[in-house]
């Protein structure tokens, strides 16, 4: 499955989502965390509609205690799922909100801000599909376009993460991600879970593979999150699931035993 190629100028920013026919069941649900995101809502999703046109699929916005008008951008555009936290509860709540309220059995995750270009959804879900319903497949952003010192503070916190907890993955912190919604479930949720999401799924017997993505620079709003801010709360985060990877042992299964004659 390839990417659908975008106008030159890119799709319509006014364009309805496609969703699927009422009472069909989409084949995925793409599921986009949100906090005081709303200049960035309608272009994103009319990306999505183009990247997924022709195929069966959802939108869901879960809009996590947003102070602006996020929640009326989502709205205007009627074809688009909305689902609100009354107060902020992080960006993993968001995803854990949104995936359990699903009804596809693949989903895709994306950030609000923009710079995940939906265009790689395609390449990426059929990399999962091809590689089977234990796996997650991580987007790579092999060039970022963020700032030098974003750059390099991921790239320093991707390698000791690596290091720390052997999850094979480059790229831990990019939002667009696409894995079966019932390997999702099977997983601890936790706050921040989503910067771990490759750790758990190894934990949990499962495979992960890296797929190169594009990356684009934030050209509305601002970020919500901080360096520092970051830093500290990813220390944490970081023992905790190391405290996790050594409090379970993956069960390995006999073969059966042969039926009695």
């Amino acid at each position: 499955m390839s990417p659908t190629p975008n106008p030159p100028d890119g799709p319509d920013p006014g364009a309805p989502a496609v969703s699927p026919r009422a009472g069909s069941t989409p084949a995925i649900s793409v599921v986009v965390p949100v906090r005081n995101e709303a200049p960035n809502v309608a272009p994103l999703v009319a990306e999505i509609a183009a990247a997924l046109a022709g195929t069966p699929h959802e939108i869901i916005y879960v809009d996590d205690g947003s102070t602006d008008s996020t929640a009326e951008a989502v709205r205007a555009l009627g074809a688009v799922r909305l689902l609100r936290h009354a107060a902020s509860c992080g960006q993993s709540a968001a995803i854990v909100t949104g995936i359990r309220a699903a009804r596809a059995p693949w989903i895709a995750t994306l950030d609000g801000d923009g710079q995940n270009d939906p265009a790689d959804i395609p390449r990426a879900w059929a990399r999962a599909q091809a590689e089977g319903m234990d796996t997650l497949v991580a987007g790579w952003r092999t060039t970022r376009k963020d700032t030098a010192t974003k750059r390099v503070t991921s790239r320093i916190a991707n390698r000791i993460r690596a290091g720390l907890l052997g999850d094979a993955t480059p790229d831990t912190g990019c939002g667009l991600k696409v894995f079966p919604r019932d390997l999702f479930l099977t997983l601890p949720h936790f706050d921040h879970m989503h910067r771990f999401l490759p750790a758990l799924v190894l934990r949990a017997g499962g495979r992960v593979v890296s797929e190169p993505v594009g990356h684009r620079p934030r050209t509305r709003g601002v970020s919500n999150y901080g360096t520092l801010d970051r830093l500290a709360v990813g220390i944490v985060d970081l023992l905790g699931m190391m405290w996790l990877q050594r409090r379970w042992k993956r069960p390995r299964l006999l073969p059966d035993d042969p039926a009695p004659p």
